[in-house]
């Protein structure tokens, strides 16, 4: 049974689902659970498209989100290992300091290799789909 272990009010829900994911992905945790809000099924619905996740769905009977995390097999000296697809995520915009950035602003990670999600008036969208419709907004994290 997968239990979801939130307690108390978490102020900034975007940086707590980075860190767990973060954190499983460093533990070679197959699964991870995160509170279920707007904003964190949008970044989870992003992951997945964009190939950084395998999938997530709903708990059932709790207001959580899994995710499933995925993984390569890399070949190295002492046999096969898997290494997460995500190398790094990082909080961009906080709480304390926003970051705004128009459409020639949004930033490119890696030359294009990673991605930025960014809030803005049409939805959340990663840097791609914010330069094609040119529209600016929030910085909300970098995933590579």
């Amino acid at each position: 049974m997968i239990t979801s272990s939130t307690k108390g009010f978490i102020h900034d829900s975007i940086s707590d689902m980075l860190t767990r994911i973060r954190n499983a992905c460093l533990a070679k945790k197959s699964n991870v659970i995160v509170p279920h809000t707007k904003l964190n099924h949008e970044i989870a619905k992003i992951l997945e498209k964009e190939g950084f996740i395998q999938g997530y769905q709903m708990v059932l009977n709790s207001n959580d989100i899994l995710i499933r995390l995925k993984y390569r097999s890399k070949d190295s000296y002492s046999g096969k290992t898997k290494e997460s697809c995500i190398t790094n995520l990082k909080r961009i915009s906080k709480p304390g300091l926003r970051i705004y950035a128009n459409h020639r602003e949004i930033p490119r990670i890696l030359g294009g290799t990673g991605i930025v999600i960014i809030s803005t008036p049409s939805g959340i969208l990663t840097d791609r789909e914010a330069r094609l419709k040119g529209i600016g907004g929030e910085l909300i994290c970098s995933v590579w």
